[in-house]
């Protein structure tokens, strides 16, 4: 929770549960990315989460025009349809050590409604972005079966696509009941394994990569005019209707391949919002004074993580040029980050399709479909 959902948040408590279904790689059908990654698992489960949390905001002069309502709002359950990336750091007869990576979609009955569910700024929309990372321990008890114990972070939101967009994040202790059928061969790692390593990277070299993306986003200042400086008989006070923005990207990297699964390197990332004029408009009618542009420059370090054909892009970014008005100078930081997912086609070239969410201190900013074209040098 931020400084403002603490001044109205009631009940926080949340318990979940889940199953999975989990495809191992293994020695003896793998290649040279699954022993980088000490045989992981791909893991597809799903995830029902049962959230007793509630909010209520009681009057307060910084809420402006919101009105205190005579009922407590609520996140409500949330179902996920999910996948995770799991990579064992450690393996020995009994004890396994893992960390997960995960993105899937939610659905979430109990979304924000000026009718119902006015104080619930954490879900803006049913159908949700989510994202787990966590670290675990697994017991094992029998040849096949383990006990696992460990921590897990997830979050749900709209990733910006709509308003509210707080975001629901919860930080958890887990524990399961694991079957691993495939322990016994990836312990022993046989020496020999049957290869399929026809599309090996070229380690030890410099690509350049172009990069082009579009997507868009709802305007926390629309947000924040509609909640707060808006009437109670306009039409438009607290209202869950909110204009979508489309927004472009364009990025040129340099980075270094210096392992098979890793890349890293610098690049730089140039933005164009549609939306920059509406937020001038605000700004003026506010009688602010500040000079804006649709343009934002900025300049990011970059690291790719592959695993065949799929790989991961972080990145983390300074702005050398962004003027995008009053609310971006108070809540936005001068650096961003984005990270994503991409799936690359040999065939043409490892041109690659994905998606990216580009955040301030990881609150959403924006989520976008990129394409990727790499030039080898």
């Amino acid at each position: 929770m931020d400084q403002w959902q603490k001044k109205w948040q009631r009940n926080k408590q949340s318990t979940s549960i889940g199953f999975e279904i989990n495809h191992s790689a293994l020695p003896s059908d793998s290649n040279a990315y699954s022993r980088d990654y000490n045989y992981p698992s791909f893991n597809y489960g799903l995830r029902l989460s049962l959230n007793d949390v509630t909010m209520h905001r009681d009057p307060d002069p910084a809420w402006g025009y919101a009105e205190e309502v005579d009922y407590d709002s609520r996140l409500g359950n949330i179902v996920t349809a999910y996948t995770t990336f799991t990579r064992p750091l450690l393996r020995t007869k009994h004890w396994t050590l893992d960390y997960l990576l995960g993105s899937g979609i939610g659905y979430g009955k109990h979304k924000y409604s000026p009718g119902n569910n006015i104080d619930n700024e954490l879900t803006g929309s049913r159908f949700l972005i989510y994202f787990v990372a966590g670290a675990h321990a697994t017991y094992r008890v029998t040849r096949d079966w383990g006990l696992t114990a460990g921590l897990e972070f997830f979050h749900h939101s709209n990733g910006a696509l709509n308003r509210p967009n707080k975001g629901a994040n919860v930080i958890t202790p887990v524990v399961g009941i694991r079957y691993m059928p495939y322990y016994e061969e990836t312990l022993r790692r046989p020496h020999t394994t049957a290869q399929k390593d026809t599309e090996q990277p070229r380690v030890g070299h410099w690509f350049s990569k172009i990069t082009i993306g579009t997507g868009g986003k709802t305007l926390n200042e629309d947000w924040q005019l509609t909640q707060f400086n808006t009437p109670p008989d306009s039409a438009r006070y607290r209202t869950s209707r909110f204009h979508f923005y489309t927004a472009y990207s364009l990025q040129a990297d340099i980075l270094y391949r210096y392992a098979r699964r890793w890349a890293s390197g610098i690049g730089a990332d140039l933005f164009y919002g549609t939306y920059a004029n509406h937020v001038k408009q605000l700004d003026q009618a506010a009688g602010i004074d500040l000079p804006h542009s649709p343009w934002s420059f900025g300049l990011a370090a970059k690291h790719h993580a592959y695993y065949n054909r799929l790989y991961l892009n972080m990145a983390v970014g300074v702005y050398l040029y962004r003027h995008m008005g009053q609310n971006a100078k108070e809540i936005e930081k001068p650096y961003y980050e984005r990270i994503g997912v991409n799936y690359a086609f040999p065939k043409l070239g490892n041109l690659s399709i994905g998606f990216n969410v580009k955040a301030h201190l990881t609150k959403a900013d924006l989520t976008e479909i990129v394409v990727s074209y790499p030039i080898s040098h």
